[in-house]
């Protein structure tokens, strides 16, 4: 009986804040440039929350036609504009059997909600009776997922991810099985988010945790988290198959580990976080000591950040003393659930170049966050594995693990 089979990432793509391709991104990142500033949309003046990372220079009627664009809310659009990336990158080639053992998982926690929000304003505000028809299937969390799988012919699993923050993790730690199992020769995987909309914020709003001015993880002035949108999707494969065809490998997925705190629904548990870290090592067989970096969850409130700090220190012990931690948060913002999906671009950046992405807008240290959280300025550091944390509302956690190709 043979063992569990490796899974390697052979293509990605994204469109965030920062950049609407994966090198844009990345040299963004090197750069600890902002992706953050003033939102610009419909009834802005009515928020008391005015800036997010929003991208920019998006013009949907250069990627679909009209008929597309009555189907695609923002969120599938983007998702289907990373996922052509992440395919192009691959480059792989799927037989017809093939094709029914490969599928789509995405994250997202909201879905289409600028429908939402466009179709509530149509009924109560304008007074109609009447919405667009395709208002269901352009609204629904799976419909991203849905339009990936027809768009590429894949026809194994396909589904979507909704667990809050962690919506993304919870996705590609889920592809990941399938494709080590044997169940999936290949999937594509990621996740995606367009909360930015009037009532987007405004629920948002609500939670009183945004910060009006910047994202600033750990930072002792830190004084909340601020939105993003945009996708990241990745093509993960199994290694031998990835290595016969001549695949550019960009990093081996090594392991996954989920928990949940049970405990509160928006306050953290550095228990529940550090369970999670404690199983994605072991999954991948890791100790803490082979760790270089992690891409923390790092929200930029006063509750993720110190609680964050304490579940690294616990499960790092001694190694935590040399242990690399930066939220790329604070240049892209918090894209619910599509973060970890965008996160992952920065660990690979890692594995891949050497490159450990900042934690930019860092201005005072603060001691319940005392480890090395790489300030503002990009470094350069070979490291062999890194971690990517999401701690999601509810308790939900998921951590990955990942190894240099």
């Amino acid at each position: 009986m043979t063992g569990p089979r490796r899974v390697v990432i052979t293509g990605a793509g994204t469109i965030n804040s920062l950049g609407h391709d994966v090198p844009s991104t990345l040299d963004a990142m090197r750069e600890g440039r902002c992706g953050i500033g003033p939102l610009d949309l419909r009834d802005a003046e009515r928020l008391s929350i005015r800036i997010g990372g929003q991208v920019k220079g998006y013009d949907e009627q250069a990627h679909f036609d009209r008929q597309q664009i009555a189907l695609y809310d923002r969120f599938t659009q983007f998702t289907l504009l990373a996922a052509a990336q992440a395919m192009a990158q691959s480059g792989i080639v799927l037989s017809d059997e093939e094709r029914d053992r490969a599928g789509v998982v995405l994250g997202t926690a909201g879905g289409g909600v600028n429908t939402w929000d466009d179709s509530y304003r149509s009924v109560y505000e304008e007074g109609k009776n009447r919405v667009h028809p395709f208002v269901v299937p352009k609204l629904m969390n799976s419909a991203a997922a849905s339009h990936v799988s027809m768009k590429h012919d894949l026809r194994g699993p396909s589904f979507t991810v909704a667990t809050a923050c962690s919506s993304s993790n919870h996705a590609m730690g889920l592809a990941f099985q399938m494709v080590r199992s044997g169940l999936c020769e290949a999937m594509l995987t990621g996740g995606s988010e367009a909360m930015l909309c009037f009532g987007g914020i405004k629920a948002w709003e609500g939670l009183r945790v945004m910060s009006k001015d910047a994202c600033r993880p750990f930072s002792a002035n830190r004084n909340g988290m601020v939105q993003g949108e945009g996708a990241a999707v990745f093509v993960f494969e199994e290694h031998d198959r990835a290595r016969a065809r001549g695949a550019e490998i960009l990093a081996e997925v090594a392991g996954f580990g989920m928990t949940a705190d049970a405990a509160d629904i928006v306050m953290p548990s550095a228990l529940g976080a550090e369970r999670a870290m404690r199983v994605a090592l072991r999954d991948a067989g890791l100790s803490p000591e082979d760790v270089g970096y992690i891409n923390a969850h790092g929200t930029g409130t006063a509750a993720n950040d110190k609680s964050e700090c304490a579940s690294v220190s616990h499960v790092f012990g001694a190694a935590a003393d040399r242990l690399m931690i930066s939220s790329t948060k604070s240049m892209h913002g918090h894209l619910i659930g599509g973060t970890g999906a965008v996160e992952l671009l920065a660990c690979i950046m890692a594995l891949r170049d050497g490159v450990i992405a900042p934690t930019i807008g860092y201005e005072m240290p603060d001691p319940e966050c005392a480890l090395d959280v790489v300030p503002n300025v990009a470094r350069e550091a070979r490291v062999d594995a890194v971690l990517s944390n999401a701690f999601a509302f509810g308790g939900l956690n998921a951590v990955l693990a990942l190894r240099a190709a």
